[in-house]
């Protein structure tokens, strides 16, 4: 794609589409999906480019994703009337127009096609070939599909079953999905020497507070409970641990901000420790975690 008399926004465009797209297929084939958010066929297709996609790693298949809303130059150089579109890219080039295939069956019958006739180099080093898959997992889950990431990050891990980040990701998106018990399970199965990296900890911090889940109408309970006794820090601590178990974190983050702020010292920082611990567990990049930050800032220095 020729960058030549482009404008800075133009010239960056084409800059990530080259590291995403371009270079990869200089030795793999490329699944190219041009899609948006507003696309009801887009979201149709997505698992199944997903599952092809993974099932194909080994032979030298990557997908990459491009939003037309978000990179409009890009679209517009492919002259991507409609989406979904979806293109195999090998070496730079379009080599096939995979938009008709909207099923498996379909997908892995082009795909079978085009690596007959094209020199793809598969395998190679299994973190490249899942880098692109433990963003998609990321991308999806941070979007609030956690059965679909966790069908992500399980693929994944069947390519790669000593990925951390995709153990991780896929003990996350299952917690989130409500599916303890085998989040639990995937983190006991690991090696000990894997479950002791580093990169594991913001699962075990989401596994640990999913622990107090409450069941069916004890969260209303709670909230009776904390709301006759304000000043029962105990009380609070429960309501805060139930909420964010629930799925309510804005809840769970509002109640332990107020307990830092009536008494940052009850139970030497208890409160401000399971704040800390549930930023862990969202991701310390994670917006929301910026956000409520700034508010303990507040809390703390204001």
């Amino acid at each position: 794609m020729a960058s030549l008399g482009l404008n800075i926004d133009e010239q960056k465009a084409v800059d990530r589409f080259r590291k995403a797209v371009v270079e990869p297929s200089m030795t793999k084939l490329v699944v190219l999906d041009f899609w948006a958010e507003w696309c009801g066929p887009c979201k149709a297709l997505t698992p199944v480019l997903e599952k092809v996609t993974a099932e194909y790693a080994d032979k030298g298949v990557l997908l990459a994703k491009v939003n037309v809303d978000e990179e409009q130059f890009i679209a517009a150089q492919f002259q991507v009337r409609s989406i979904p579109t979806v293109y195999a890219i090998f070496q730079g080039q379009p080599v096939a127009d995979l938009t008709p295939a909207r099923s498996e069956s379909q997908l892995k019958q082009a795909l079978d096609q085009i690596l007959k006739q094209l020199p793809v180099q598969p395998g190679g080093e299994a973190q490249e070939d899942i880098a692109p898959l433990l963003a998609m997992g990321e991308e999806v889950l941070a979007g609030g599909d956690a059965e679909r990431a966790a069908s992500v990050f399980g693929q994944i891990v069947e390519m790669a079953p000593d990925s951390t980040e995709a153990n991780a990701g896929l003990i996350r998106a299952l917690v989130a999905a409500g599916r303890h018990t085998e989040a639990q399970g995937v983190l006991d199965a690991l090696d000990p020497k894997l479950a002791a990296d580093p990169a594991l900890a913001q699962a075990r911090s989401a596994l640990a507070l999913a622990e107090n889940a409450p069941e069916a109408g004890e969260l209303d309970a709670l909230k009776s409970a904390a709301a006759a006794a304000p000043e029962d820090m105990d009380a609070q601590m429960a309501l805060a641990n139930g909420l964010y178990a629930s799925g309510d974190r804005d809840g769970a983050a509002d109640v332990l901000l107020a307990m830092i702020a009536a008494d940052r010292e009850w139970s030497e920082g208890a409160a401000k420790a399971r704040l800390l611990q549930i930023f862990e567990a969202v991701g310390l990049e994670d917006p929301w975690v910026a956000a409520q930050r700034r508010k303990l800032s507040l809390v703390l220095f204001g």
